[in-house]
């Protein structure tokens, strides 16, 4: 590397820095380091390891692997559905960690896998990385672990964006396979109105900024996570303001900025385009015989409430949650209260393939909901004011 070319990203590391500090002053310091100690207080050991029963790689139609893990629960009763978790963009499989555990011990089967570019998944041209193309890798996964039976989809953010375009290409799946559905903090199209909760000026600059800003970082991947690695407080704390609307233990937070910072910065550039591009409204109209559960937070600073009302809009029927005090990374945030809804949604689901077709029209209902038993343990954990002599 030239030495031109080494000062500029000396410049460049500075300019991040200097940014991050600029963000953190902004904010008191008594806050800043309280909310830290917060975090810890709620758990900084949690233990987010599941043991597949079985591990496998699938391979996509242009030869990318796609890692998958499948849990069985003891004495499985095959007449259940599979329940299928899709992640989100610069997640992995480790995100559904508690709703893993949650439905293997209700008895059901769970399949989850690292979208392509993610986890440990491979990675594939930056032609590949779009929407279309993940409903494509869902089918190939869905065709080689779970070839037969009843399915229910649920998908995060770009998640059940890839299962909104399995519907449009293989809506025959879905009448014959798919029990329900799950679109937990996503979108059917129209993500150019992001505003990152920084009002719609500056939150539009940044959506239309930062994929070239991407593309212009992306070559120099090593120099950033060098830059990163300096800053491991500083990502915690950007994480914590951008993903959550509720404190959540720091083992959480450092969970989600592992996964977020693990993802390659070319796949989040590639992808940027696609979400842009994202629109499979016209595929709702797919899933208007399953039962679907809409589900997300009020704090979400990427797929706002304006997302999922439409998306309940066009799904006749469809349940949908909405819950208060949570940001987008909500199967983290709030996850007894997901769990809880998926295990709704998926008993509807069987007592309705059981009961045969429908005679009349569903009618869905929206519920408002705050998780007072999460609540009232932030309140208790809360730290008094004020700044300790020694950082935790």
């Amino acid at each position: 590397m030239s030495q031109d070319r080494t000062n500029a990203l000396v410049g460049v590391g500075a300019g991040i820095a200097a940014a991050g500090l600029a963000v953190v002053g902004a904010v008191a310091v008594d806050r800043l380091w309280r909310d830290r100690r917060h975090a810890i207080a709620l758990g900084a050991d949690d233990d987010f390891t599941v043991v597949p029963d079985e591990t496998r790689v699938v391979v996509a139609d242009d030869g990318v692997p796609l890692h998958v893990e499948i849990n069985v629960p003891t004495d499985w009763d095959e007449s259940r559905p599979t329940v299928v978790l899709n992640h989100g963009f610069t997640l992995d499989l480790r995100c559904w960690v508690y709703q893993r555990r949650a439905l293997v011990e209700a008895g059901y089967r769970v399949v989850v896998w690292d979208l392509r570019g993610h986890g440990s998944s491979g990675e594939g041209p930056e032609e590949s990385y779009t929407i279309e193309q993940l409903g494509t890798d869902l089918a190939h996964v869905l065709a080689e672990v779970v070839p037969t039976g009843d399915l229910v989809l649920a998908g995060h953010s770009m998640g059940g964006m890839t299962i909104m375009a399995l519907a449009e290409a293989d809506p025959g799946l879905f009448r014959e396979r798919v029990l329900g559905v799950g679109l937990i903090s996503t979108s059917a199209g129209g993500l150019h109105r992001i505003t990152w909760g920084l009002g719609s000026l500056l939150g539009g600059a940044v959506t239309r900024v930062g994929p070239k800003v991407l593309g212009e970082i992306s070559p120099h991947q090593d120099f950033v996570d060098s830059v990163l690695r300096g800053g491991r407080e500083l990502q915690e704390f950007f994480v914590a303001r951008g993903s959550f609307g509720s404190p959540v233990p720091l083992s959480v937070v450092r969970l989600t900025a592992d996964m977020i910072f693990g993802t390659p910065l070319s796949v989040m550039s590639a992808f940027s385009h696609t979400l842009d591009d994202h629109d499979k409204r016209e595929a709702l109209a797919n899933m208007a015989d399953q039962e679907v559960l809409v589900f997300n937070g009020d704090k979400d600073a990427v797929t706002a409430a304006v997302h999922s009302t439409e998306i309940v809009a066009a799904i006749p029927g469809a349940e949908h949650v909405f819950v208060k005090d949570a940001g987008h990374i909500i199967m983290l945030e709030h996850h007894e209260l997901l769990n809880r809804e998926l295990l709704d949604l998926i008993t509807r689901a069987e007592r309705c393939r059981d009961a045969g077709p429908r005679a009349a029209p569903r009618t869905g209902s929206r519920h408002t909901v705050t998780d007072l038993s999460k609540r009232r343990r932030d309140v208790r954990t809360r730290p008094v004011r004020g700044r300790p002599r020694q950082r935790a």
